[in-house]
């Protein structure tokens, strides 16, 4: 890392795009992200090592899908390594890289290292995204069904609407600039054939809100399969939002 007041280096095998580029001062500016102090890193090291298995159990990211990460001050991420189970991750496996794509220690970071930027360049309040698979939310998003009628006031309250993103190859730009237009005014995406992404002001948020997605697709498909889920009445939606709107949420619905 370069030493303060100069400007990084940035190597030539660095993880860098425009998105990354264009972010670079944005990224460092102090206060976004969580403060590390004392063995607070190490805390998130092992909050990321146990979201995975709990994500691994419930079956959201078999094999070496998904990736989880942390925005800490001073634009570093803490971000789970490429090819590693959920499962079986241990703290000190997890990557620790700048904004820049740069390595600063740990293995080799995550492909879908621009969908975590994307995520938090557009969200200033996000300090964790979630990217998994979650079986019934990305068969949904497989067949191109959006989680966005009301109809469970659980969804309403925690998401709104989680809207559909079109295909992007994964580990590429193209996933990035899939949700870009949508980052900003939800705090869930479905991946069109690829899974879901989540995102929050801590860790715990994100991946809660990637159990309501999942629980909202279950509901949906059971719905469907029923002859089609009847949407909550628009005046009853309109108090949901308040109770939303009361407790910070987004207003996406």
């Amino acid at each position: 890392m370069a030493p303060p007041g100069q400007k990084p280096v940035i190597p030539e095998n660095a993880i860098i795009s425009p998105l990354s580029s264009d972010w670079l001062e944005y990224g460092r500016v102090e206060g976004i992200g969580y403060r590390v102090e004392g063995g607070r890193e190490t805390e998130l090291r092992e909050q990321i090592a146990d979201v995975g298995r709990r994500l691994h159990a419930l079956g959201f990211v078999p094999a070496a899908d998904g990736n989880i990460s942390v925005r800490l001050c001073g634009g570093i991420l803490l971000i789970t390594p490429s090819g590693a189970s959920k499962g079986r991750l241990a703290p000190a496996d997890i990557s620790k890289i700048a904004i820049t794509g740069e390595l600063i220690s740990g293995r080799k970071p995550s492909s879908e290292y621009l969908l975590h930027l994307c995520v938090y360049r557009a969200r200033p309040d996000a300090a964790a995204v979630v990217h998994a698979h979650p079986p019934v939310a990305t068969g949904l998003a497989s067949a191109g069904i959006a989680l966005d009628k009301p109809l469970t006031s659980e969804l309403v309250i925690a998401l709104g609407i989680v809207p559909l993103a079109g295909y992007a190859t994964p580990g590429t730009e193209e996933v990035a600039e899939s949700i870009a237009g949508f980052v900003k005014d939800h705090n869930a995406i479905m991946l069109a054939n690829h899974g879901v992404v989540t995102y929050g002001a801590d860790l715990e948020t994100a991946f809660q809100r990637m159990e309501t997605v999942e629980q909202a697709a279950k509901i949906t498909l059971v719905a469907e399969h029923l002859g089609g889920g009847r949407s909550i009445p628009p005046e009853k939606v309109k108090k949901l939002e308040e109770i939303r709107r009361r407790l910070g949420k987004l207003t996406s619905l």
